[in-house]
């Protein structure tokens, strides 16, 4: 009778240790896409912007950003998207591969673009749209086949966006705080 108490405790001991073990690595891998708590950046929290890295941010490998931008973000119309970054991200991206999308009912649905552009120098990628997007749309900037810096760390990526119209003034959207190997 001993030996069947001390065979429970341990299959129950063991069990308890694989839950656990399972529930945390599930959880080291889930922070790893997504954006986490923040709380000293510098940015003001309205300014937060939502992402999501589909394959983790693992320093050196392929991956794609999904950048989002809330309704409450598009006041008005947009026939430009800025996304600027800083000079210590020696990540690679493929201008082929970005896509624009905006939530249409339940699902994002794909708008043609007629120019994307990455000026490596000054750190910068363009989006200009064929037709402008209106106001007050949930948006999502997809950027495929982006290679990851090779060193992990934190990197501020800013939206700004062009008005379609007359005089082209980008305006600041806000800063999704992008972590690689975190």
């Amino acid at each position: 009778m001993l030996s069947t108490k001390s065979f429970l405790r341990r299959l129950l001991s063991a069990i308890a240790l694989t839950s656990c073990l399972l529930t945390g690595s599930a959880a080291i891998s889930w922070a790893d896409s997504n954006p986490g708590l923040t709380i000293f950046s510098g940015v003001r929290r309205e300014n937060l912007l939502r992402y999501y890295l589909d394959f983790g941010g693992q320093p050196g490998y392929w991956d794609r950003y999904r950048l989002r931008i809330p309704a409450k973000k598009m006041e008005l119309g947009v026939a430009q998207f800025s996304i600027s970054y800083p000079d210590y991200y020696d990540g690679k991206f493929d201008t082929d591969r970005i896509e624009v999308r905006v939530k249409e009912g339940k699902k994002y649905k794909s708008v043609p673009l007629s120019e994307v552009s990455w000026d490596e120098e000054n750190q910068l990628i363009q989006i200009y749209l064929q037709e402008p997007i209106p106001a007050r749309k949930k948006v999502e900037l997809v950027l495929s086949n982006v290679k990851n810096p090779r060193f992990g760390g934190t990197y501020y990526f800013e939206c700004r966006a062009t008005t379609p119209g007359d005089i082209p003034l980008p305006r600041y959207l806000g800063t999704w705080i992008v972590s690689i190997g975190r």
